[in-house]
Formats: structure tokens, C-alpha cells, sequence
């Protein structure tokens, strides 16, 4: 953080919680647990900032927290930044939120393509192998956008993907002018892969 403001950069870091945190933020805490417990709602989310000091910093800083209570209890989790304006649901959600789920699609093209298998004796094919895996992740992603947003598999991972869209058997028929597949009369996606296949298809003249 020292060095951001060193160099004129805003940051946003996620923060460990204490029981100092806890405590200055406990008003709104008790406030959102209790109109979740009146209005019996399964949960509800509120936001809370605060200014916080540990004993390693140079200076007070914004802390912001969001706030969940559910039946099961709170969850509070806290981020420190350096951007002054904007609302604490803003820097959590807007700001802190977007870089959680960019290591999100990272964690897929990695873990899930595999794309950092570089396991080929050549440096030159282990350069290759990224750019296969980045054509395999954006024909998944191009995939999955193509499923309807109600449907459960629209915000599923790849691997699931790949498993109830992909590996599929089915008889291939091949004709003058199309490619017709042939699934088995129990597949449970059969309506979805036809929705699919038609979202996908080019638009004609």
C-alpha cells in the first residue's frame, strides 16, 4: 500500500477481519441481522465503511465491509482501498468483486483446459500449447453465452459443460448440405443442444 501511494496508484486489497473491524462496523451489522430476523428473510446484504489503522500501516485508511446475515449467522468481509469516492457497495461489489472473478476465468482457462500443461520438449510447442487453449476457452465461453440465462448449465464450469454438452454419444449422418446427429431418445439435454446449435448457427441472407 506504501508503494501504491508512492507511485500515485489506487488499490483495493482484500482485508483479513478482526475483532477491531468487527467492532466498528457492528452498529450496521446488528441493524441488517435484525431487519433480517423481522422481515424473516432467507438473507440480506448491506454495506458499511469505516476508517482503520493496523500497527504495520503508515496512516488511517478506508476499510469497507460487506455485510451478509443469514439463519446461519453473519459473514463480514472486508477490503481496504484508497479511492475516496464512491459508495462502500460500490467498491466491494463494482471494483473488488471484478477482480475475483477475472482469477475466476483464469482458474478455468488453467485448471479446466489445462492450458498450462507445457510439458512438450520444444519451447516453441509449449508456446503453441496457450494459444490452442486460449481458442479451446473461447469456443467454451462462446458456448456456455449461448445457453439460456434461466437455464441451470448458463453459469455452470467447463468441466460440467463438457460433460452433459460434449461428451454425448450419437449416430453422426452426413448429407449433401448439413451434418444431422442422432441422440439417444433419453438424453435430457436434447432440447437445450438444439437451442444451442441454433443460437450458433450463422445468420442467412
Amino acid at each position: 500500500m506504501e508503494w501504491c501511494d508512492e507511485n500515485d496508484i489506487d488499490f483495493v486489497f482484500g482485508l483479513p477481519g478482526n475483532a477491531v473491524l468487527d467492532r466498528l462496523v457492528d452498529a450496521t451489522a446488528d441493524d441488517i441481522r435484525t431487519r433480517r430476523a423481522l422481515d424473516q428473510m432467507p438473507c440480506l446484504r448491506g454495506f458499511a465503511e469505516t476508517s482503520y489503522r493496523a500497527k504495520s500501516w503508515n496512516t488511517d485508511r478506508r476499510a469497507c465491509a460487506r455485510i451478509e446475515a443469514t439463519a446461519k449467522g453473519l459473514d463480514i468481509r472486508f477490503v481496504v482501498t484508497s479511492i475516496e469516492i464512491g459508495s462502500a457497495e460500490h467498491i466491494y461489489e463494482t471494483l473488488y468483486c471484478a477482480r475475483g472473478q477475472a482469477e475466476n476465468l483464469i482458474k478455468l482457462h488453467k485448471a479446466q483446459l489445462a492450458s498450462d500443461r507445457t510439458s512438450c520438449r520444444s519451447p516453441l510447442a509449449n508456446q503453441m500449447r496457450p494459444i490452442l487453449h486460449t481458442a479451446a476457452y473461447w469456443l467454451m465461453l462462446t458456448l456456455r453465452d449461448a445457453i439460456p440465462k434461466a437455464h441451470a448449465l448458463a453459469t455452470a464450469e467447463f468441466n460440467t459443460i463438457r460433460l452433459r454438452l460434449l461428451k454425448l454419444g450419437a449416430r453422426v449422418v452426413e448429407m449433401a448440405s448439413r451434418v444431422r446427429l442422432a441422440f439417444a431418445a433419453a438424453c435430457p439435454d436434447a432440447t437445450l443442444i438444439r437451442h444451442i446449435a441454433a443460437a450458433l448457427m450463422p445468420t442467412g441472407p
